[in-house]
């Protein structure tokens, strides 16, 4: 890489962290990242795949597999307090988990691939929507067009803080963990709050679950029987001193290793909150949303990655300890070979979606030269 491709590069990563856009609504950022994928000459562009998503094909000069690298093009709600000087433009949203510079590893790519197209197949860079909601990967294979570029093998990163910068840690099997986001609703009676005896609160049915359900899963070693409950809000009534409350909430996050572990752990909370809420006399009613299926690396795929590495002189450790944050990415393992990798943002840094940690621009040129390596091992 070029000293003066590597500050193209890094100019790119702070436009597009001064300009978020959260999950579902990467409508400017979608449409910046076909256009640069134009520019480089891609012999196919593909848009508007699961909602935003975008797809750039650089063919090969004969037949061969399907070999993709994957990232993703949204934000979050969180206001960012880095103090940067490319610091986000846009109120309560920033881009704090590092898509920003995913993406630039992604158009670090192109630029190889435009200069040095592989010898076989096709090498496709998928940009992603919706990966903070869980939503995004589903969708994006859902789509019809998907099925005309759908990889073969496919790979993808996260940039790690705690671990040290520059070097790689990949998991043999399980990667991440499942979760989902449990809503409870729960469904009484409001009264005069002179009357609290002729309604129907869920109050005390409510105290007496948020301990219960969080008793469910305390984590422990991350192995198939991993199990961790986090209550993360809880609301009763309206905020009036007059009512009574008729009514309450209680959202719990599931996490567990295996999909058969989230399975059988629903299936535990859901019997828990069904048979405490009927004593009580009280309707109850539970959905899910951000839901993630548990992500696990293809042994080809990590082979790949590790030999990449190793001929790069990039550090990499293999390792048999999932991550417990959930990522979609599995999704793309139904279809293909896939696995990613960790990339270290190095040590001392602020954690992934607090609000003063930026991606290092470090890291652009090591993720690049790991996905290049990996995709012209498949291809040539």
């Amino acid at each position: 890489m070029t000293p003066e491709l590597r500050a193209d590069l890094i100019r790119l990563r702070h436009d597009l962290h001064r300009q978020p856009e959260l999950s579902g609504q990467e409508m400017q950022t979608a449409a910046k990242i076909a256009s640069l994928m134009r520019d480089l000459g891609a012999d196919e562009v593909l848009t508007g795949i699961g909602g935003h998503g975008v797809a750039a094909v650089f063919n090969g000069s004969r037949p061969g597999p399907i070999a993709s690298i994957r990232c993703e093009l949204d934000a979050l709600p969180i206001p960012e307090e880095t103090g940067v000087p490319h610091a986000s433009e846009i109120p309560g949203k920033a881009h704090l988990c590092g898509h920003d510079g995913h993406m630039t590893m992604a158009v670090a790519v192109a630029h190889a691939l435009a200069a040095k197209r592989p010898a076989t197949g096709r090498a496709v860079l998928i940009f992603q929507p919706a990966e903070e909601t869980g939503k995004g990967a589903p969708a994006f294979r859902a789509d019809p067009q998907f099925a005309a570029f759908a990889p073969d093998i496919v790979f993808s990163l996260h940039n790690l803080p705690g671990l040290a910068l520059g070097h790689v840690e990949i998991c043999r099997t399980a990667a991440n963990c499942a979760s989902r986001g449990m809503r409870i609703v729960l469904t009484g009676k409001t009264s005069h709050a002179a009357a609290p005896q002729d309604g129907l609160s869920p109050g005390g049915v409510m105290a007496q679950l948020m301990p219960q359900l969080a008793g469910l899963g305390q984590g422990g070693c991350l192995d198939d029987n991993y199990a961790l409950t986090t209550l993360t809000h809880a609301r009763l009534g309206e905020p009036t001193f007059g009512i009574a409350p008729g009514q309450g909430e209680i959202w719990v996050t599931l996490r567990t290793v295996t999909d058969a572990c989230m399975t059988a752990l629903m299936a535990r909370a859901e019997a828990l909150v069904e048979s405490t809420a009927q004593a009580a006399g009280l309707q109850v009613h539970v959905t899910y949303d951000d839901i993630f299926e548990a992500c696990t690396n293809d042994p080809t795929a990590v082979g790949h990655l590790v030999q990449a590495c190793q001929s790069l002189n990039v550090p990499v450790r293999l390792t048999d300890s999932p991550q417990r944050f959930s990522e979609d990415f599995g999704q793309f393992g139904k279809s293909a070979q896939a696995a990613m990798f960790w990339l270290g943002a190095g040590t001392g840094l602020p954690q992934l979606h607090n609000p003063d940690y930026d991606f290092p621009d470090a890291l652009i040129p090591t993720g690049a030269a790991v996905f290049e390596t990996a995709l012209r091992q498949v291809l040539g």
